[in-house]
Formats: C-alpha cells, sequence, structure tokens
C-alpha cells in the first residue's frame, strides 16, 4: 500500500477522528473505508446486463453489494471461498446448495468486476481486523 499525505480542515479531521473512534477504528482506516466507498459508490454499476443471475442488494452497512438473486448470498463470499479458502467450483456448489454453473458465473462476474469486488474485501478485512 503507498502513503499519501493529507491535509484536512481541523473541524473535518475532528469529525473524522470522532466518527473512527465510535466505528472502533483508527483515523487511517477511517480514511481508507471512506475513500473505498467513495470509490465503489462512483465506479458502481447496477445490474450488468451480462449476469442476469446477479443483482446489487444494499447491505447492513448501507452500501451496495452484488449478490445471487434470490439468495443474498454475495459473490464476495464465493470469490473468498475460491482464492482465500481454495474451494473448487463444484465443491463451493455443494457448500451452498447451488449447481457448479452458477457458481462459475459468479466468478465470470467477479473477473469482470475484479476491481469494485477486490477495494470491497480489502475494506472489509481492514475493518474486521481494527475490531480483533
Amino acid at each position: 500500500m503507498t502513503s499519501h499525505t493529507l491535509n484536512l480542515p481541523v473541524q473535518l479531521q475532528q469529525e473524522a477522528e470522532k466518527l473512527a473512534a465510535l466505528q472502533g477504528i483508527s483515523l487511517d482506516g477511517f480514511i481508507l473505508w471512506a475513500v473505498a466507498e467513495k470509490v465503489a459508490t462512483l465506479n458502481q454499476r447496477h445490474d450488468d446486463p451480462a449476469f442476469p443471475k446477479i443483482t446489487y442488494v444494499r447491505g447492513a452497512s448501507g452500501e451496495l453489494a452484488p449478490v445471487l438473486r434470490g439468495t443474498r448470498l454475495r459473490v464476495q463470499t464465493i470469490v473468498i471461498a475460491t482464492h482465500k479458502w481454495g474451494l473448487s467450483p463444484k465443491e463451493i456448489a455443494n457448500e451452498y446448495d447451488l449447481n457448479e454453473a452458477l457458481v462459475n458465473e459468479v466468478l465470470a462476474f467477479y473477473e469482470a468486476h475484479r476491481q469494485e469486488i477486490d477495494i470491497s474485501i480489502a475494506t472489509e478485512q481492514i475493518i474486521e481486523a481494527a475490531n480483533v
């Protein structure tokens, strides 16, 4: 990760520090989270017509997240199962009671939307690490 100097107006910095403390994270983590949310929002594509079985829903955080239509199973859950846990599409299909073709469609969606999903995964990991 690269480092950047950021000059915030004093009042904005104080408000950000207060909100970061309420979230239980550092100011740096809060700023990263805020920037990631903004980038995701600006890059947000709602319902890619090339992937009709995937839609976006608003999660508990208020952010839109791509999910398998009708299941609320997040795309990033399947991505993590593949890349972090090393499960095959067949194993994921068995684990989540899906057919393998659907898992492969989710992975294809990930390839088409990799930056958005990777940012979401990285942001969650930072927040989780701050709360451990």
